[in-house]
């Protein structure tokens, strides 16, 4: 029998992606004595099957489509991409699905490592394999999440892709099925129609990208039927079965059948909380966990849900930007500060999950965002004015692609005279949107951004015709 080994620490972090490694990283400088625990590689959802793999496919498709549009250039890249070197960095990104060099960083800040599965035992106590880790004064849950599959008939028996196999297939599909309408869902459709996928886009909603401005996911949905896939909206999926060929025989709602080599769910996220020992803290296995603004867990004075796992903000970057909140307030209660800065905007308050969130989707068109939507704003009863302009006007569009197209919106609250959310699409603007965050971010009055002088010719001259835009 496996006698059990009890090591105390001062942090315990479930979970080593990007979050659970900021976490630690900030306690660790801190001084904190700090334990990470990790079932699978070092690194995490970010950094295997989410934004490293799904970045590495799109560059070249979003390369190639900017190319195409600049005079001179166009017809030195009409062909296909090279799927194989394409899928080939991907992999090298991906370090080929090993964590060495991020278990080496992660031993040079100090952090102590455990592979497998932690689950909480009780209070501030951890058990690893036939280890037992307790904390003297906080455990971080920073276990992500995964994907949420529908409950469809047949769907047990065909194997679907999620977003895990759609960013590490070593094959293109002849045909894709991409079900969904959200960040995943156009990325992966974007992608994969550009290595030589024919894709159909099935969209349960209206429109793709809800959460983003509407003329955002119509200007997506424009692009992508342009460059081959087929966009259906309005369209849900019934069931599923698997053809004696192997192909995926999917029925509509409407008895449409449609036949594909492989079928990606992009349908939403769950929560990675169902094994790791929450009932034994009073808590509901599976569960999104409730906290405040410096990520402590609603009803505990020990213990943190960062990340994905509080449902505030799932993105990597928002994720990162929490675990720097949580790690901070965790080295001021161990050492004692009788009063926390967690009043909007302080050092231990992640007050931009709710005012400042900034995405990229990174599409062809790119449509990126930061902060609140029209109807968010006015949901939230702020009175605010929205103002458009037509992206193509700015010179440095011009000069970015021949025929450049794209769309920007600031939503102005009227009382306060700031910015409260600010929407980009089109080629390029991916890199715009820091600005914008800042904007709101920073609560900067509408009359001060008048100061702030864009270069000539660049794209970023929006700002200068959505305030002149503003002015009237």
């Amino acid at each position: 029998m496996t006698e059990t080994e009890t090591i105390a620490y001062d942090v315990v972090v479930l979970g080593a992606g990007p979050v659970g490694e900021n976490v630690a990283d900030r306690t660790r400088a801190a001084g904190l004595s700090t334990a990470v625990v990790e079932s699978e590689l070092v690194g995490g959802e970010c950094s295997y099957w989410a934004c490293m793999p799904s970045k590495a496919l799109l560059r070249p498709a979003i390369a190639r489509a900017d190319a195409r549009r600049v005079p001179g250039l166009g017809q030195a890249v009409q062909g296909p991409l090279d799927a194989a070197a394409v899928l080939a960095h991907r992999d090298y990104e991906t370090s080929h699905w090993k964590d060495d060099g991020q278990v080496q960083w992660l031993e040079g800040v100090g952090a102590d490592l455990y592979r497998g599965q932690g689950r909480l035992t009780g209070p501030r106590t951890v058990s690893v394999g036939d280890k037992v880790l307790t904390a003297r004064h906080a455990v971080a849950v920073c276990t992500g999440s995964r994907a949420a599959l529908p409950d469809l008939p047949g769907l047990a028996d065909i194997t679907p892709w999620t977003s895990r196999e759609a960013t590490s297939s070593q094959a293109v599909p002849g045909r894709l099925v991409v079900v969904g309408g959200g960040v995943v869902a156009v990325e992966m459709a974007t992608a994969w129609q550009a290595l030589g996928s024919r894709v159909t886009l099935l969209v349960r909603g209206k429109g793709l990208l809800p959460r983003m401005e509407p003329f955002a996911g119509e200007l997506v949905a424009e692009a992508l039927t342009e460059a081959g896939a087929d966009v259906r909206t309005g369209t849900s999926v019934a069931s599923v079965a698997r053809a004696d060929d192997g192909s995926v025989v999917v029925t509509t709602d409407g008895g449409e059948r449609i036949e594909t080599d492989e079928i990606l769910f992009a349908t939403g996220r769950a929560p990675r909380t169902d094994d790791i020992g929450l009932e034994t803290v009073g808590l509901e296995p599976g569960s999104w966990l409730d906290g405040d603004d410096s990520l402590r867990v609603t009803g505990t004075d020990w213990l943190y849900a960062v990340g994905d796992v509080n449902h505030r903000a799932l993105l990597t970057h928002q994720g990162k930007y929490q675990a720097r909140i949580a790690g901070a307030a965790i080295a001021a209660r161990a050492s004692g500060v009788p009063l926390l800065e967690t009043d909007p905007w302080g050092a231990h308050a992640a007050t931009a999950d709710h005012h400042a969130v900034p995405q990229v989707v990174f599409t062809d068109p790119e449509a990126a965002a930061v902060g609140l939507s029209l109807a968010e704003a006015e949901e939230a009863g702020h009175r605010v004015r929205a103002v458009d302009v037509d992206l193509a006007s700015v010179a440095g569009a011009g000069l970015y692609a021949d025929g450049y197209k794209g769309r920007a919106r600031m939503v102005v609250d009227l009382e306060e005279e700031i910015v409260r959310g600010v929407t980009l699409v089109g080629p390029g603007v991916g890199e715009l949107i820091h600005s914008a965050t800042v904007a709101v971010a920073g609560r900067v009055p509408v009359s001060r951004l008048w100061h702030a002088v864009p270069s000539y010719p660049t794209i970023s001259e929006v700002w200068l015709r959505l305030l002149e835009a503003y002015r009237g």
